[in-house]
């Protein structure tokens, strides 16, 4: 186990100037099993100190890391020296998706396993998508990837969307009710855009319908998320149908979700409380450094779950659920909150290496 490491894992963060890359540098500091000592970023920024390279634009609510501000950034692209410095890398590189897949694929060819932040993976059969509470067995597909890439240690993991962890998790703590049909609206924060109000000031009091692929993911990415491996691959599951719409709110972190659900076979309100606040997984089981140590909290009063309130529950790694009731067209509403850059991001691709290092998937090289 993990636990016993005597020496830090050494990490590399590829896109470590954006957002999601400061938030990894934010959330990985005095981690215990993890030290960021790479980082890398486009051509523009390499060559310059981390502190210069960022500049005016760190966006983070506490103060930049002593321990990386005078690390010099490195080519993302230059891919062998980069890898070779570092046991795994975590990927938020801005690129198009074509040039993610690549990128991620030449460094997982280099030995280096590759936790992504990016969606460019997220459908590629044999790379796992998860959300370690849910479907951490996903992490078996791995074996066959490496044949497929022809690696011993080199592969590459995912997390899924920011948006679907406010609903995923608690539809999955009420699989035994059979969940068939679900409609939910998401009020999603401007920094799952990698935006603050200082950088987009048209979104102060304001509310846009549209947000570029999110519905899609919404309601496709929880299907493969339930999905089981077959044949090397993982086959998506194919219920319960999810239906979507996903709207951008003047809020900087959380990502809300209004849902309703048909049932199979029909809860008490008592019994989906009770299976939301008993759900564990193996994050909680392993105590790993980054779970939440109640992943899924219900709140009884009807104005919550609030982003002021309940956006940092458990430091951000953990789900609100509130306001669950009997509805006349639906079988039960509820609402959930969950952070979109801690969960939703950089916490949930960090919790995926903290499992993946616990399961010997990552070691060091």
């Amino acid at each position: 186990m993990a636990q016993n490491m005597d020496q830090k894992l050494k990490v590399g963060i590829l896109g470590a100037t954006g957002m999601v890359g400061q938030r990894f540098i934010a959330l990985l500091e005095n981690h215990p099993w993890f030290e960021v000592t790479t980082l890398a970023a486009s051509q523009r920024s390499a060559g310059k100190t981390y502190e210069e390279a960022v500049g005016g634009r760190w966006k983070m609510d506490t103060p930049m890391p002593e321990a990386v501000k005078n690390i010099i950034v490195m080519n993302v692209n230059e891919v062998e020296e980069v890898a070779s410095k570092v046991d795994f890398v975590f990927s938020a590189v801005d690129m198009t998706k074509d040039e993610i897949r690549k990128i991620e694929e030449e460094y997982a060819k280099t030995e280096t396993p590759v936790v992504s932040n990016n969606s460019a993976h997220r459908w590629t059969p044999d790379v796992p998508m998860v959300v370690p509470e849910i479907n951490p067995e996903h992490f078996e597909v791995i074996q066959y990837q490496k044949e497929r890439l022809g690696t011993k240690r080199g592969f590459i993991a995912v997390k899924p969307n920011c948006s679907i962890q406010a609903y995923a998790p608690a539809l999955t703590a009420w699989k035994e009710f059979e969940p068939y049909e679900v409609v939910a609206t998401t009020y999603q924060a401007i920094s799952g855009a990698g935006k603050t109000f200082k950088d987009w000031p048209e979104m102060v009091e304001n509310i846009i319908p549209y947000i570029g692929g999110e519905e899609e993911k919404s309601e496709m990415e929880p299907l493969r998320i339930w999905g089981k491996m077959e044949d090397g691959v993982i086959k998506p599951a194919e219920s319960p149908v999810i239906t979507c719409q996903c709207i951008r709110v003047p809020v900087l972190n959380g990502h809300t979700a209004a849902v309703f659900v048909k049932f199979r076979k029909k809860p008490t309100k008592e019994e989906l409380i009770d299976r939301l606040v008993n759900f564990r997984g193996v994050p909680q089981e392993l105590n790993l450094p980054s779970a939440p140590k109640q992943f899924i909290q219900y709140l009884e009063e009807d104005n919550r779950p609030q982003v002021k309130l309940d956006v940092d529950y458990e430091h951000g790694m953990g789900v609100s659920i509130g306001r669950i009731r009997e509805d006349k067209v639906y079988d039960f509403k509820f609402v959930g909150l969950a952070h979109n850059t801690v969960r939703g991001a950089a916490g949930g691709a960090v919790l995926c290496a903290e499992t993946l290092t616990a399961q010997g998937y990552i070691q060091a090289k």
